[in-house]
């Protein structure tokens, strides 16, 4: 997408990198090719829980999934909501792929039953977020974007005026979006942003502690996980939709 004007919501850049990685083996392969088309977002139309998942229901939403463990963990936790996450990279898709379907890929600690309250979309999030309507979800997560660390490509980054008005307006009012990095230069980039646009978001915040330890409920991942190993703090954001 291409953007007309800056903070427009509805037209945006393409906010992601590569993707493609290493081939698949084949049994992610084979559940690319069987179980993503039974789960998969529908490609036009609106976005609702009745549409997905046959009833009404809380809807969560994941901006780039990475290998769905945040995804996979929550949605077991809340089998009763819908989950929806987004993710261009083939590899996370994939790998997600498993824990939807049970698999030991260590996201929920083990065999399990097959998850049937999650739907994914392969591609840009954005393009399905346009679609949900306003109002619908209840979670909505960003967590460990692509930094974009460059100064020249920080409008690339996810968390900048256009996309966080468009996570406000699908949002419900008292709706929580939780964001996570252990980049400094995006966090600076973050809290910018998200102070431009207090007038749409409460900031769960009373001391330092509430950023700098992951809340309950919050399920580690991939990328915290390895931030971790490599020394970097890591900060944790949850915004109450006024």
């Amino acid at each position: 997408m291409t953007a007309n004007k800056p903070g427009d919501p509805t037209t945006l850049n393409r906010l992601y990198g590569r993707a493609k990685g290493k081939t698949l083996r084949a049994g992610q392969q084979a559940l690319v090719d069987t179980l993503l088309p039974r789960i998969a977002v529908p490609t036009d139309g609106p976005v609702t829980a009745e549409r997905l998942f046959g009833a009404p229901r809380p809807l969560h939403f994941e901006i780039g999934f990475g290998g769905g463990e945040h995804m996979a963990a929550r949605a077991d936790m809340l089998p009763d909501h819908g989950f929806i996450g987004c993710e261009p990279f083939v590899n996370g898709v994939a790998q997600a792929l498993v824990h939807v379907a049970g698999g030991d890929s260590g996201a929920r600690g083990g065999t399990h039953p097959p998850l049937g309250n999650v739907r994914i979309h392969h591609g840009d999030a954005l393009d399905v977020l346009a679609r949900v309507p306003d109002g619908a979800l209840s979670f909505l997560y960003l967590l460990h974007p692509d930094p974009w660390p460059k100064a020249r490509h920080a409008k690339r980054r996810m968390m900048n005026d256009g996309p966080v008005r468009l996570f406000a307006a699908k949002l419900r009012p008292g709706g929580e979006f939780r964001f996570g990095t252990d980049h400094p230069v995006y966090l600076r980039h973050a809290l910018m942003v998200m102070r431009r646009n207090r007038d749409l978001f409460d900031w769960l915040c009373d001391k330092p502690a509430d950023f700098l330890t992951r809340p309950g409920g919050w399920p580690e991942t991939r990328y915290e996980a390895k931030a971790r190993k490599l020394g970097h703090e890591v900060w944790y954001f949850r915004y109450r939709r006024r």
